[in-house]
């Protein structure tokens, strides 16, 4: 029981360092100019694009804002606390009938 908390927590860990890069991502789509031919640009595209490519067909743009990524960060936050709850619920069970 206490690797599946762990494995949870370590889930959760990552999502939250996905969460940092899925930021970076759209704090640098505000930048239009920007080479995204870069080899460090464009791996954080290929790694946040197809994640936020799954929000976009769901909220078409409002006036020329994407406002998808509005709803991905929601997710992506709902995840983290689901697997963080749990993990931390399994913690507790291993203590008390450890």
């Amino acid at each position: 029981m206490e690797i599946l908390s762990l494995l949870l927590a370590v889930l959760a860990r990552t999502l939250e360092i996905y969460t940092l890069i899925l930021l970076v991502r759209v704090l640098l789509s505000w930048f239009p100019n920007l080479d995204w031919s870069n080899p460090l640009l464009s791996t954080v595209s290929s790694i946040t694009d197809p994640y936020l490519n799954a929000f976009r067909g769901l909220i078409p743009p409002l006036g020329g804002l994407d406002l998808s990524a509005i709803l991905a960060f929601i997710a992506l936050q709902l995840l983290q606390s689901l697997l963080g709850g749990a993990s931390a619920s399994l913690m507790a069970q291993a203590s008390m009938y450890g």
